[in-house]
């Protein structure tokens, strides 16, 4: 939540920026980089804690320890293979190859 709250604030600001860069007629590409920029640099030096936590938060989602997170989809085809070994431990599944062409 840290992380969007983070985000969030920043394209605010950038939108604020933006409008005031379009205001006094800057134009609509140095508008842009500027707004970028002093977002960048409010976000940088003034909110270094909500910063701080969105870092914590994307460390803990793609850190090794992490388990993957997996969707619907996935679990179902998880427990649809698990239901066909358990019936017939025979059967081979390689989701890994790609099917072949008839």
């Amino acid at each position: 939540m840290a992380f969007w709250k983070f985000t969030a604030l920043r394209l605010g600001l950038v939108a604020v920026f933006f409008v005031a860069g379009l205001y006094l007629q800057l134009g609509l590409v140095l508008s842009a980089l500027v707004a970028a920029v002093l977002a960048w640099c409010v976000t940088y030096l003034f909110f270094r804690d909500m910063r701080d936590a969105a870092a914590v938060t994307l460390q803990s989602r793609f850190s090794e320890k992490t388990p993957p997170s997996r969707n619907r989809a996935e679990l179902d085809d998880s427990a649809a293979e698990d239901s066909m070994l358990d019936s017939n431990p025979d059967v081979t599944i390689d989701a890994d190859r790609k099917p072949r062409e008839n």
